[in-house]
C-alpha cells in the first residue's frame, strides 16, 4: 500500500449501534439505566460483604472482587458511549482508544479468571469440606487473585505494545460502540500477522484453559453432590453451584455468541448488538444472580439497607 493512503491517525470514529438520530435518546436512556443498575447492584454486594463479618469467607472474598471488576468492566465502555450520544459526535482519540482497549481486555479477562478461581473454591467446599479452611486459606486466596491480576495486566499490555507499532488508515471508522481489539486491527494498514497470532494464542490460553478448569471442577462437584444424603446440605450446595453455573453460562455464552455471530454473519451491526449482552448485560445481571439465590447475601443486604435507613 502506498504511503499516501495511510497516516498517523489522531482519532477514531465509533459508529455505535445505530446512526439514526431518532434512536439516540432511547439508546442513551437504555445505556444509562443499565450502567446505573450495574454500578449500584455491584456496589451494594461489595458493601454488604465488607460490612458483614459472616461473609468474610473465601467465596465472598472472590465475589467482592468480581463485583469490583464488573463495575470497572462496564465503566470502560458505557460512559464514553453516553458522552458521545450526549455531544452528538463519534470521536475517540487514538490514546483514548488504546486505553479503552487495554482496560477492556484487563477487566474482561479478570472476569473469566475470577469465575475460574470461584469454581475451584466451590470444588474444594463441596468435594473436600473438612479441609476447606486449610486449603482455601487467606494466603492462597490472595495469591490466586494477585496472580490473576498479574497475568491479565501483562497480557493486555503486550497486546497494546503490539498495537502501538501499527499504522492506521485514514477515515478510521470502528463499526462498534467501543474500541474492540479485533475491530481496530482491521483498520491497520501495516502488517497485523503478529497481532493476530498473539490474539489467537491469548484467546486460547485465557479462555480455553480457564473454561476447561471450570468444566473439570463441575464434573467433580456434580459427582459429589450426588453423594450428599442430607436434604439441607444438598440444597445449600446446589444453590451455590447454581449461582456460579448461571454466572459462567452468562459470561461464556454471551462472549462466545459475540464472536460466533461475527464470524458466521459477518455483520458488524449484529456483532455490536450481541456485544451489549457481553459487555453491559453480564456485569448488570451478576449481582442479581448471586443475591437472589443466596440467603446469606440477601440477609447481609437487608441489614446494610436497614442500617442506611436508620442512620439520621
Amino acid at each position: 500500500m502506498e504511503a499516501g493512503n495511510h497516516t498517523e491517525v489522531s482519532e477514531f470514529l465509533l459508529l455505535g449501534l445505530s446512526e439514526d438520530p431518532e434512536l439516540q435518546p432511547l439508546l442513551f436512556g437504555v445505556f444509562l439505566s443499565m450502567y446505573l443498575v450495574t454500578v449500584l447492584g455491584n456496589l451494594l454486594i461489595t458493601l454488604a460483604i465488607i460490612s458483614d463479618s459472616h461473609l468474610h469467607t473465601p467465596m465472598y472474598f472472590f465475589l467482592s472482587h468480581l463485583s469490583f471488576v464488573d463495575i470497572c468492566f462496564i465503566s470502560t465502555t458505557v460512559p464514553k458511549r453516553l458522552v458521545n450520544i450526549q455531544k452528538q459526535n463519534k470521536d475517540i482519540s487514538y490514546t483514548g482508544c488504546l486505553t479503552q482497549m487495554y482496560f477492556f481486555m484487563v477487566f474482561a479477562g479478570m472476569d473469566g479468571f475470577l469465575l475460574t478461581v470461584m469454581a475451584y473454591d466451590l470444588f474444594v467446599a463441596i468435594c473436600h469440606p473438612l479441609h476447606y479452611m486449610v486449603i482455601m486459606n487467606p494466603r492462597l486466596c490472595g495469591f490466586l487473585v494477585l496472580m490473576s491480576w498479574f497475568i491479565i495486566l501483562s497480557v493486555s499490555l503486550f497486546h497494546i505494545l503490539l498495537m502501538v507499532r501499527l499504522t492506521f488508515c485514514i477515515d478510521a471508522e470502528i463499526p462498534h460502540f467501543f474500541c474492540e481489539l479485533a475491530h481496530v486491527l482491521k483498520l491497520a494498514c501495516s502488517d497485523t500477522l503478529i497481532n493476530n497470532i498473539s490474539l489467537y494464542v491469548a484467546t486460547a490460553l485465557l479462555c480455553v484453559f480457564p473454561l476447561t478448569g471450570i468444566l473439570f471442577s463441575y464434573s467433580q462437584i456434580v459427582s459429589s453432590l450426588m453423594k450428599i444424603s442430607s436434604a439441607g446440605g444438598k440444597y445449600k450446595a446446589f444453590s451455590a453451584f447454581g449461582s456460579h453455573l448461571s454466572a459462567v453460562s452468562l459470561y461464556y455464552g454471551t462472549s462466545l455468541g459475540v464472536y460466533l455471530s461475527s464470524s458466521v454473519t459477518h455483520s458488524s451491526h449484529r456483532s455490536s448488538i450481541a456485544s451489549v449482552m457481553y459487555t453491559v448485560a453480564t456485569p448488570m445481571l451478576n449481582p442479581f444472580i448471586y443475591s437472589l439465590r443466596n440467603k446469606d447475601v440477601k440477609g447481609a443486604l437487608g441489614r446494610l439497607l436497614s442500617q442506611a435507613v436508620s442512620c439520621p
